[in-house]
């Protein structure tokens, strides 16, 4: 019987085989660490990347070390699952595992110098909401970063255009105010997180026990 570090490893490798681009294609890149994915998640994936007319979006979640905070962490497959829970039924999306399967190692900016060298003849978008957009100026190398990728923020509709350091294309997109953070105090207070994740995965979350002990605010 495999290990539970074995059964992942079979399964980032199997996504990261799946992950394929031909030609030219428009892909956007939705980052984060998914501690789990909810409904805003997958709204600002859809709508701005039918927006920009991506061929797709690719659901990366990062390595521990760029969210750890005590209490918040869980294991990566199961961070993993809620992602694949989420996006099931949508063909637009894709999950990239390039990140986990570095484990700590990476930055953005080294992970879109791997995609570039990859796939030389994609474009690639990096989608985000307004709150990230406004901190591009902490990222790591992020001169680089911005000459690897366009960085494309979701605006809430009839906000005023806000005011960042580094080029970002501005979408207005409907936006729901859920948080990662929200949810997981949600599940450890025992209220319902329905309608604020998938149904599938509010079910994972209830059937692994997930949260129930602390959560933090990563």
């Amino acid at each position: 019987m495999m290990t539970q570090t074995e059964t992942l490893g079979k399964t980032l490798t199997s996504l990261a085989q799946e992950v394929q681009v031909q030609g030219p294609k428009r892909i956007g890149i939705l980052g984060g660490a998914f501690n789990p994915p909810h409904l805003g998640h997958l709204l600002l994936a859809e709508q701005v990347g039918k927006e920009l007319e991506l061929d797709e979006v690719w659901f990366m979640p990062v390595a521990k070390r760029h969210y750890e905070q005590e209490g918040t962490d869980v294991p990566v497959i199961h961070r993993l699952k809620m992602v694949q829970l989420a996006i099931q039924d949508n063909p637009f999306f894709k999950i990239q595992p390039y990140e986990l399967l570095h484990g700590d190692k990476l930055f953005t900016v080294d992970s879109m110098r791997y995609f570039r060298r990859l796939f030389p003849d994609a474009q690639f978008y990096y989608l985000m909401g307004a709150d990230r957009a406004q901190k591009l100026h902490k990222w790591h190398q992020i001169e680089q970063l911005a000459e690897l990728v366009h960085f494309v923020a979701q605006k809430p509709v009839g906000t005023p255009m806000p005011e960042t350091e580094w080029p970002v294309e501005w979408v207005e997109a409907p936006t729901l105010p859920v948080s990662s953070t929200d949810i997981r105090l949600r599940v450890f207070c025992d209220q319902s997180i329905r309608y604020q994740v998938p149904e599938a995965v509010a079910a994972y979350i209830e059937a692994q026990g997930l949260y129930k002990t602390a959560f933090g605010r990563a």
